[in-house]
């Protein structure tokens, strides 16, 4: 069993919008989700988390609070998986499609009311996007 480590990071800006990556491989179809990838060397989740933001947003980040572990295994394809997710704050940068994979096609701010209608790579993802973006409204100020 092969054990995959990644981590995502979840930028929500003044407005109220999470920032999207639209992705897809060859003969993929084309799905949204936050800035997510695995895990190189000795890199820890949140260095992980760091460098994934800027290799396909262009934005350097860094990591504000741990929000949700994603667990689980895909036994038809023998990985288990550990996926956190953290949000992040913006320090630098320009908004930028630089994905060494090739993989991002477009990088863009939705809000609350768009999540529901985006095709996502992790549909479980929305849920838990809604429920911060809800707190966000409520808690500022």
């Amino acid at each position: 069993m092969f054990h995959w480590k990644g981590a995502a990071g979840v930028c929500i800006n003044e407005q109220n919008q999470v920032l999207m990556v639209l992705q897809a491989g060859e003969d993929e179809e084309a799905k949204w989700s936050v800035p997510s990838g695995g895990i190189e060397g000795n890199e820890t989740f949140e260095e992980c988390c760091v460098r994934e933001m800027e290799e396909e947003t262009g934005l350097q980040v860094e990591v504000v609070s741990k929000i949700y572990d994603k667990k689980g295994s895909l036994d038809q394809h023998a990985i288990t998986f550990e996926l956190r997710y953290f949000q992040v704050k913006i320090i630098q940068g320009e908004l930028t499609v630089q994905d060494p994979d090739e993989l991002i096609l477009e990088v863009a701010w939705k809000s609350i009311d768009e999540l529901d209608a985006l095709p996502m790579t992790y549909p479980d993802d929305t849920e838990f996007l809604k429920k911060l973006l809800n707190g966000a409204t409520t808690n500022s100020h």
